[in-house]
Order: C-alpha cells, then structure tokens, then sequence
C-alpha cells in the first residue's frame, strides 16, 4: 500500500477505498457472528429503536448505557400497528452495539487485525484506539434512512481525530443503500455535536447554519463485499433507505487517536481499546 497515495487521496477526498481488502470468508465469519448474537437475543426484552432521524430515540437508558455492552436495537419499521413484529427477528434488527470490538471473541480478533491498524496509523493516528463498534443490517425493504450527519459530531477530541472504519460484509450499491458522502473539495466544518449532560439527557447542538449538501450531489461509494471504506470525522455522509429486496451488512469501527483528548460530553465514555 503506497503511503504517499493513500494518503494524498484521503487528504483530497475526506475518505478511502481499498476494495476487497478482507476476503469472502473473513466476512462471512463476522456475519455468522452477528447473526448468533441475534439468534440469542430475546426481542420481548426491549423495544429499542435506533434512529438518526429522531434523536429523542436515541435518549433512552438502554442506548446511553450500551457504550460497553452488545446490544441489538430495532429498524423504525420493524413492528407492525400492533406492536408485534412485522417479520422474522433477524430481518429486524437494524443494529448491534457498541462494544463488539471488546466482548465478542470474533469481533475483537477481527478489529485488532494488524491490516486495521497499518491503515490507522498511515492516516495519521500516532495511537489508535477504538471507542466503538457496530453491526448494520440495513434490512431489505424497512432498512431505514441514516441522515446527513458527520461521526466527530458523537465522537468529538480536541483536535478531532476520530476516523470511520466501514467494514462491507456484502456488496454495498445505490439499490441497497450503499454510504453516499459529500464532493470531494466541499470543505465542511463540524455541523453538530451531541452533547451527553451530567444528569444523563442529550442534546443536539447545532454549531453552524450551512445547509447539509443535496443528496443529489453526494457521491455513491458502490463498494464489493469485504471492502475497507475509511472516512474523515469531517466528512458529511448519509444512505438512503434500502427499499430492495437485498440487506447491505457492515462492520464499523470508530477509532481516535490517543494524543488527543477525549470530550468529556460525549454520550460514550467506555474505556477505549488500544491497537
């Protein structure tokens, strides 16, 4: 991996591609992986709905204190008028989180693959250390919209560091809902920060009122199963519903640099893991 390229590209564009850096079966070992937490997973236990959209969903006890636990939070369309699943569980989970990388034999083995941190370190983090982990589903027909937003808006240092590694378990395209972000050369200052009160509430501060970009100027990052896509904190990115008939798995890890300091406001406060 020439470093010079890599790192000229991610400098340019606020993101990186490496296709098929992981193989087939790598991939396939993590899907197995989140579909037996899934399996085990009791879905009478919460009615936990992840959501971009709507941040009052995201206030709850059993999302703020799941920064060190695995936990599988629901689509917004996974139930039907009646409360009841609307499908098989499996097809409507839309997430778990956010301590794979820690918990999880197979998904700590995986995220402190050496591939993982060479890539880390020629981006620029002198000492990486993951904060969080997450396994999409991005479900066939409800997987739901994620909206404009920038991940240093949840993972905010001084200065900001925090990097998006997206893992693609499966073809990622425009018809599943594959990652869309903003032209390369929009310089885009931090929009928002979510901010995680002493008495536990949250809030969404809006620091700017430049307009999110047009999601018919994003750019679509059509990605093949097992995938590396790297993204600035900066970066302004969204996915649109997946109204297909086909899911779109990923894998993602957000990773700061330990020279930086860690908001003592952000929601998640979990001790980090070093790579």
């Amino acid at each position: 991996m020439n470093k010079e390229i890599v790192t000229t590209g991610f400098q340019e564009n606020g993101y990186l591609v490496i296709p098929e850096l992981f193989c087939a079966t790598e991939m396939e070992a993590l899907q197995c992986a989140a579909l037996g937490i899934v399996e085990q997973f009791d879905p009478e236990s919460t009615r936990a709905i992840f959501s971009t959209q709507d941040h009052d969903k995201t206030k709850n006890e059993y999302f703020l204190t799941s920064g060190d636990k695995i936990r599988c939070f629901f689509e917004e369309d996974a139930f039907d008028d009646d409360g009841h699943l609307a499908q098989d569980k499996a097809l409507s989970i839309n997430k778990i989180g956010h301590a794979l990388h820690q918990l999880n034999p197979d998904f700590r083995s995986f995220s402190l693959d050496p591939r993982i941190k060479h890539v880390a370190k020629l981006l620029g983090l002198q000492a990486p250390q993951i904060h969080q982990s997450m396994y999409i589903f991005k479900q066939p027909k409800i997987g739901g919209v994620v909206r404009w937003h920038q991940d240093a808006t949840y993972f905010y240092t001084d200065p900001i560091s925090v990097l998006t590694f997206w893992f693609a378990i499966e073809d990622a395209t425009l018809v599943n809902g594959c990652l869309q972000v903003r032209k390369a050369g929009d310089r885009f200052l931090l929009k928002e920060q979510f901010i995680r009160h002493s008495d536990d509430t949250t809030e969404l501060v809006t620091l700017h009122d430049k307009p999110w970009p047009e999601d018919n100027d994003a750019t679509p990052l059509e990605v093949k199963k097992g995938s590396l896509v790297v993204f600035d904190g900066l970066l302004p990115h969204f996915s649109a519903p997946n109204l297909s008939d086909k899911s779109r798995h990923a894998f993602t890890l957000h990773i700061t640099c330990a020279t930086t300091k860690y908001a003592e406001t952000n929601w998640l406060q979990a001790t980090p893991l070093a790579i």
